[in-house]
């Protein structure tokens, strides 16, 4: 047997394989509805899989699931978590968890892009961490980890010449997802410089994004991670009756079991994994230089509220605070902290986005905070206190009008809202 025929006898069926399979995920396949079941445990999963998909985000609003986006903050599911709530008590809405340790506006902004382009949901509910806002903002190691090419060239396909446009397609390269070569980076390339598309470009990205379309389709269903049981024992911590003064006592008793055994108000199960061993005495004093009113992520932040207002999107802000002891044990600034919120609430309220619930001064509430800086049993409730009056009734019409100086370095660099003054687009 010649050594071609052998080497075919070996490779062939590889190859073969391999031309089927890049075949068929370039074929537009139509795919039926995901069973209830499935969108219920991807609602709840905070997989990467569903932040970074279409397909599961998609169906998920036209059920009548409420985008509920931030990051790590609703992965801390206790029995007063959004999702247990409207599960207990069969509310008309069920949150779509979409966030994890990491993510943050420019992630956000990118994973509405594909939860967006169909049919887009009316309300959001939006949690900003000031924490988010360091001085290089969004850590390339936490985008590239979230990072969605579907989204991304769903993004190219739509991007005109605007400065949000451009701002974007800039940050987008700053990052080494972004810079990682082929069509997507030549893209970037054009948007971030004012240049259209080439034709050659968008039959590349049309291309690309029926195969990874193909791909979420195929594939997203089977990496889902279960939280469904953990909802349901916490539902079974909660009173029978939905009623505020109910629920405020079981709050206090859950936040009492909870945090026994330490002077700071935090869960114990934390604090002994995460402060324990003396961990806690190396960090006193450890945050008295932390400051968040200097960032890249204001600028990242408008990209979100760019999205929202074009898509007519009605978004209800929650500002998380810290724990107080917690801030004061570090030596966080309250000063500064205010100032930090006191910026975000400026860039919010005077582009019409009025929806802001200010839990910033809060974090020496007791139970507020389960943690160091994630909300607990008496802060869910504040939070559902203007989740379910959002959510359920109906809300005038928003007038947003949106302003490219925040999108200047001027604005991101700016101590106080009433020093940028307004400047003029770039």
């Amino acid at each position: 047997m010649s050594t071609r025929r052998r080497l075919w006898q070996i490779l062939g069926p590889v190859l073969i394989a391999g031309i089927l399979l890049a075949g068929g995920l370039m074929v537009p396949w139509h795919y039926g509805r995901l069973s209830d079941s499935t969108v219920d445990r991807a609602a709840v999963s905070m997989s990467p899989d569903v932040f970074l998909g279409a397909r599961i985000k998609q169906q998920a609003v036209r059920s009548g699931y409420v985008p509920f986006m931030g990051s790590s903050e609703l992965s801390r599911m206790d029995p007063l978590h959004p999702s247990v709530l409207a599960t207990k008590y069969h509310r008309s809405y069920r949150p779509l968890l979409m966030g994890a340790p990491g993510t943050q506006s420019l992630t956000q902004f990118l994973s509405s892009q594909t939860l967006l382009s169909s049919r887009a949901p009316r309300k959001v509910v939006f949690i900003i961490s000031p924490q988010w806002f360091t001085p290089k903002g969004q850590t390339a190691a936490a985008f590239d980890f979230y990072y969605s090419p579907l989204d991304t060239i769903v993004w190219l396909q739509h991007a005109h010449n605007t400065v949000a446009n451009r701002y974007a397609a800039r940050r987008l390269l700053s990052m080494p997802s972004g810079r990682s070569g082929g069509v997507v980076t030549g893209a970037l390339l054009h948007i971030a410089t004012g240049q259209k598309l080439t034709t050659k470009q968008r039959r590349l990205l049309a291309l690309r994004r029926a195969i990874l379309t193909n791909e979420d389709a195929l594939f997203s269903r089977f990496q889902l991670r279960d939280n469904l049981p953990r909802i349901t024992r916490a539902a079974r911590q909660l009173p029978a009756r939905d009623q505020a003064t109910v629920l405020a006592r079981r709050a206090d008793a859950l936040g009492r079991k909870g945090t026994r055994g330490n002077a700071l108000g935090i869960d114990q199960h934390f604090f002994r994994q995460r402060l324990g061993h003396g961990e806690l005495a190396k960090l006193r004093g450890s945050q008295r230089d932390f400051d968040y009113r200097q960032s890249p992520e204001y600028s990242d932040l408008q990209l979100v509220l760019q999205q929202f207002a074009q898509h007519h999107t009605q978004v209800l802000f929650i500002i998380p605070p810290v724990n107080g002891r917690w801030a004061q044990y570090t030596g966080l600034s309250a000063a500064m902290m205010q100032q930090t919120v006191g910026k975000i609430k400026y860039q919010l309220g005077t582009q019409g986005f009025t929806h802001i619930l200010d839990l910033s001064r809060d974090g020496h509430q007791r139970y507020f905070m389960q943690d160091t800086i994630h909300l607990g049993w008496r802060g869910w409730l504040r939070v559902d206190g203007a989740v379910k009056p959002f959510l359920t009734k109906h809300q005038a019409p928003d007038q947003y009008h949106l302003d490219n100086r925040f999108y200047t370095r001027t604005w991101q660099q700016t101590l106080h809202p009433m020093e940028a003054g307004k400047h003029g687009q770039r």
